[in-house]
This record gives C-alpha cells, structure tokens and sequence, in this order.
C-alpha cells in the first residue's frame, strides 16, 4: 500500500495515565511518550487495549488523539485505535484521529457480538473508505471473541489503504499464514510479546508491544539487532523480555503496566474500575521479574519471591 513505509519497529501500545479521581492525566502521557521516544521506540500508540480504550469516552479520546500528536510532535509516527462495536461509531473515531493527525490507524475487531465474514468486510471497507490514512487491522480474539481469518484478510489486503494487521491471538501459524495470503508490502505487526524475534524472522515488520512501556529499551534491542542481521543477539533479547510478558497474569490487565511503571517511578495512575491495582504479593511477584530483566535494582527491598509464569492473553 503506498504511504505505509513508516510501518514498522517497536511500536508501545501505550497505557493511559489517570489520576487517583479516576481523570486523564494529561501531563503524565506527555512526560510518558517522552521516555519512550528517547528509549529508541519507532512509533507510539494509545488508545489501545493497553490504553484502556473501552473504560474512556468519546471526548477523552479526542483528547487523547490531540495530545499524543502534540506530545509525539513528529519525532516518530503515531498511531491511534479507533475501536468501536458499531461502524458508524468506528467511522467516527476514525475521521477524528485523521484531523487530530494520526499516521496510522489501528482497529480492533467488534467484541461481543459476533459479525460475519462479510459483515466484518463491509466494517473494515466503511472505516478505510472514511480516511486518507493507512489502517491497521487488529485482532485479539482472546479478548474480543473475534478472529480474522487468513481468508477474510487476504480479501481486506485488497483494499487500498489496508495496510496490514496488528496480531494478537498468539497462533504463530496464523500470522504466516496472514503474511503468505497478503502482498509485500501488507505489514504485521506482531501483538504477543513472547513472538517478537520469531515474527521478524517470519517477515514480520516488527511489533506493537504492551511490555515496551516498562521495558523499552529491552523490546527495541530485539528489532535493532535483528536488523543488523545478530539473531544470537535478538533472540537473546527475546528471552530476556518472555519472564515480563508473562508476568501479565498478575491482576487484571492493564493494572500490571500501571503498577510496574510505578515501581519504576513513572507512575500512572490506578486504572479505572473495576480494574484494581496489583495486590502486595502481586506487587512484589512483579518486582522480582522486573530486577530479573535488569530493571529497578535499586527499587528491590528484598530478595522478592515467586515468578509470574503463566502467560494470559494477548494484548
């Protein structure tokens, strides 16, 4: 697709920080974005299932698509999710993060009811057809109950300005696949953390990363040195990443983002309810993992105990 050259690298799906009231902490995204630019991220993406986006409102997430582009201020494309359940919705959404002054869109399936191939066709062809931008496609079917099959792909990756997909579902398999059915220059993205260093050698642009708001500098590692062709170096990487992606058990999601980056001092706020904060034990188990990956030495006031070793779902 023409215009989607700037698809590509480590890629944070960015959490919203919020004060204790539960409000948008727009000082907090800012200050936020700014630390994962300068950890050497290739895009930044709010609005996300990290981001929180089914807890926020119309008007914050117009708020948030200005200030994303503000705080960004063209130093590495921004990408904005305009999920919604309705296509008149999504269309929206999609037309305001346009003027807001998105490079890419990234869209999320409908979750909860369950559309068709065709109906979930003619979705993505009313939101493309709405904007002059490349749009992503996004599934997460451990989330959403909704899959994209490679089929259904290959016949959106038709469209002009489908410029490829965000992939979350964790199936490998699928996203070969995704890549084989699709052109050259049809981008995924991979969504499951622990995948990273095995969708680029696959022919993956690289990845949209939840784990990178704690550990940016780790998650870009694994792109730049696959990049320059070290692989010992990229998967070695890749591992070093796996024990805090599946740390992602702890809680619920997002509340191990916010509560890692509050053990790091870059706090974000509680996330809204009914999502909680990490209980202490939870808070600990996730300490132990951080300083493991070489993170918050000096934060650690123990030894820590336990290890978050079964993966949830993807992000």
């Amino acid at each position: 697709m023409n215009g989607s050259d700037h698809i590509g690298g480590i890629i944070p799906a960015v959490v919203t920080p919020m004060q204790e009231d539960g409000s948008l902490d727009e000082a907090g995204l800012r200050r936020l974005i700014d630390h994962l630019i300068d950890a050497g991220v290739h895009g930044i993406f709010t609005i996300g299932t990290a981001g929180e986006f089914w807890a926020l409102s119309h008007a914050e997430k117009e708020q948030i698509f200005r200030w994303t582009v503000e705080a960004t201020d063209g130093r590495v494309p921004v990408y904005l999710g305009t999920c919604a359940n309705t296509t008149s919705e999504a269309v929206d959404l999609a037309r305001l993060a346009q003027k807001a002054g998105a490079q890419v869109l990234s869209v999320l399936t409908p979750l909860f009811i369950a559309p068709s191939e065709d109906e979930m066709l003619a979705h993505y062809s009313a939101i493309a057809a709405a904007v002059d931008l490349p749009v992503l496609l996004y599934t997460n079917p451990d989330r959403t109950g909704n899959d994209l099959s490679p089929a259904l792909v290959e016949r959106m990756a038709e469209i002009d300005n489908i410029a490829g997909i965000k992939d979350s579902s964790g199936n490998l398999s699928q996203a070969i696949e995704y890549l084989r059915r699709t052109p050259d220059d049809f981008h995924l993205l991979m969504g499951r953390d622990t995948l990273i260093y095995a969708a680029l050698q696959h022919g993956a642009s690289g990845a949209i990363a939840a784990s990178a708001n704690l550990a940016p500098e780790l998650a870009v590692a694994i792109y730049e040195r696959w990049l320059e062709g070290d692989m010992q170096g990229a998967l070695a990487q890749q591992l070093k990443l796996v024990p805090l992606r599946q740390a992602f058990s702890l809680g619920t999601f997002p509340a191990i983002l916010k509560t890692g980056l509050e053990l790091l001092g870059r706090s974000a706020g509680p996330p809204r309810a009914p999502v909680g904060r990490l209980t202490e034990e939870e808070t600990e188990r996730l300490r132990a993992v951080l300083v493991g990956s070489g993170h918050v030495e000096a934060l650690l006031p123990n030894d820590g105990e336990g290890s978050a070793d079964s993966e949830q779902e993807a992000v």
